[in-house]
């Protein structure tokens, strides 16, 4: 298998949709490195777990992408334990609203230090390690970066950024190194909150396949990017069920 023995670092991975990544990897025979922020107890019960089902060599690394110093912190950290890097996945997230007229400077600066800064100083630091693995970057986009929602404007702009940043990394970084993403509709609902562009049903019903997907959905987008797709970079995977044809 094209995965096995294959060290990846995953940010944002004890919960939801990292964490279905993980388990994806795991099962192809990946050793990983997961981060957290807070979910330390999920994070823990995530990795006995993949070590129980698959028997995969994994460790855990906390840590607040906000936070300057914790991108190249968390590279050093898994090339120490590892000895080598294959994969990254920038995966963390932060979804909250902020109405126009009453968007603050925290708010922009909160989702811009996730959703751009950390992923570019997490790429930065890997680079080195990729270039000698021959190794790959995927970025967890959203829909929302194409079509903006109403309400969450720092949100649906960094996002956009992400994509952006995707391309200019892949002309970067090429050769030897590939950088995609992935932008999921609906897999998951979102925790407490009703859904800002209406109901669920009705979403679904803007939706080509008239249906929710599930995180798997995108663990297997991550896994094709990163293993399966040897002439694919600067590329934007949609995985949506055709919600943008709405």
């Amino acid at each position: 298998m094209k995965a096995t023995g294959k060290v990846v670092l995953i940010t944002g991975a004890a919960r939801r949709v990292g964490a279905a990544i993980a388990r994806q990897l795991a099962a192809e025979g990946c050793q990983l490195a997961l981060h957290y922020k807070r979910s330390a107890a999920e994070a823990e019960a995530l990795v006995q777990g993949l070590r129980m089902q698959y028997g995969t060599e994994a460790f855990l690394i906390a840590g607040d992408l906000s936070e300057t110093e914790t991108p190249a912190r968390l590279i050093d950290a898994t090339i120490e334990y590892f000895g080598h890097l294959d994969g990254l996945v920038n995966n963390a997230s932060l979804y909250s609203p902020a109405p126009f007229g009453e968007i603050t400077s925290d708010d922009w600066a909160t989702m811009e230090a996730v959703h751009l800064r950390a992923p570019l100083f997490l790429t930065q630091a890997a680079a080195p390690h990729l270039r000698k693995s021959g190794g790959a970057v995927v970025n967890i986009g959203d829909i929302h970066a194409e079509i903006p929602l109403r309400g969450y404007l720092p949100y649906s702009v960094t996002k956009a950024g992400l994509l952006a940043l995707t391309r200019a990394l892949a002309k970067e970084l090429g050769p030897e190194i590939r950088v995609n993403s992935v932008s999921p509709g609906v897999v998951l609902w979102a925790e407490d909150k009703d859904p800002p562009d209406g109901d669920q049903q009705g979403l679904i019903e803007r939706n080509a396949l008239k249906r929710v997907g599930n995180p798997q959905d995108i663990a297997g987008a991550v896994r094709y990017l990163l293993f399966d797709a040897p002439y694919v970079t600067g590329h934007n995977l949609v995985v949506d069920g055709g919600r943008m044809l709405y």
